[in-house]
């Protein structure tokens, strides 16, 4: 693409662009990767946007009075209205608005309605609580998911050990049709309960780690392993795959070389997409597991009406889920040019 683009342009002689107008060169503009980025960058503002605005809208909707919550039981009309007064709830609605969208730009949220400490450390101090289970997660995630939808793609290549295909289709649908608050209380009662091999919460160690990082990542396994299948299924019947087999690469050359790198594609983007929903489904495996992190927080919040650390970590975690969906599309464009062209398709 790029050498088609520069000869055009080289050939309509359209190729400078005249100064003084406020836009990149047109040949900068062209460019593939120029494109790609544009439109990514682009994407991201206009999420980021909608997410401020609908964190802002959406939150006041919780039922309840935050003042009457922060006032505490038995305040008085009057220490209620001055505890309103006290955090801001009784300015009109576009000084609020412009209040957060002042912070929000300034990394200054302000302070929590419940503890009175500043938001930014309370954001702070949870996010590396979620990170840690995120980022075990998804690697256990790959690291057994892609092996375990290969190794059945081989085993049932071609029809063979139909009883296989059966049972690997049978397991990973029923275990992903598990609700993950579900699988966590069986965890729990399992290996915390009757073996007492692990906490069955809090944060006090490694191995409080083990049971939470589970209950994540074993949905989102089996769906890597069927997909990984089916992709490895359709590669092991192309081709090029035959033809290498007819060279008598050995098995571990031709998978290593032909098919792993066709399956990166699939494998990647999938990926960056259920990384992007683990922060999310955080909120249910952090409260059950009552792991101090970004979906605790947001829980503990909306009992006590917080608005300003529900809207932070609203925030954050739909600002980190975006941003992660735009990193596999770069590794992806890295890996493969082609990918560029979806960038500048949107």
């Amino acid at each position: 693409m790029t050498s088609l683009h520069t000869d055009t342009a080289a050939v309509s002689g359209k190729a400078e662009q005249l100064p003084g107008d406020g836009r990149p060169p047109r040949q900068l503009r062209d460019h593939p990767w120029a494109r790609f980025a544009l439109v990514r960058t682009g994407g991201f503002l206009l999420s980021a946007a909608i997410l401020i605005v609908v964190t802002f809208l959406i939150v006041p909707l919780i039922p309840g009075d935050p003042a009457v919550v922060a006032a505490g039981e038995g305040a008085t009309a009057e220490q209620i209205e001055q505890t309103r007064q006290t955090l801001g709830l009784d300015e009109p609605f576009l000084v609020q608005f412009w209040s957060y969208i002042v912070g929000v730009f300034t990394l200054d949220m302000g302070y929590s309605f419940s503890s009175g400490a500043m938001v930014t450390d309370v954001v702070l101090t949870r996010l590396p609580y979620t990170a840690q289970i995120a980022l075990l997660a998804i690697s256990f995630t790959l690291l057994i998911g892609v092996p375990a939808g290969m190794c059945a793609a081989l085993l049932t290549r071609g029809g063979r050990n139909r009883w296989i295909d059966h049972s690997f289709n049978l397991l990973t649908s029923f275990v992903y049709a598990v609700p993950n608050y579900v699988l966590a209380t069986f965890l729990i009662f399992i290996f915390a309960i009757q073996l007492g091999w692990f906490p069955s919460g809090g944060a006090e160690s490694l191995a409080s780690l083990v049971l939470p990082t589970a209950a994540v990542m074993i949905g989102p396994t089996c769906v890597i392993a069927r997909v990984v299948r089916r992709e490895a299924a359709t590669i092991l019947e192309q081709d090029y795959v035959r033809t290498a087999r007819g060279w008598r690469l050995g098995t571990w050359r031709t998978h290593s070389r032909y098919v792993l790198p066709n399956l990166l594609t699939t494998t990647l983007t999938l990926a960056g997409l259920i990384l992007a929903g683990m922060l999310g489904g955080a909120v249910v495996i952090e409260t059950v597991f009552g792991w101090p992190g970004l979906g605790k927080g947001v829980v503990d919040a909306i009992i006590f009406r917080d608005y300003p650390v529900i809207r932070a970590i609203v925030l954050l975690l739909g600002l980190l889920a975006t941003l992660l969906i735009i990193l596999v599309d770069v590794i992806l464009a890295i890996i493969d040019p082609r990918n560029l062209e979806k960038g500048h398709n949107g």
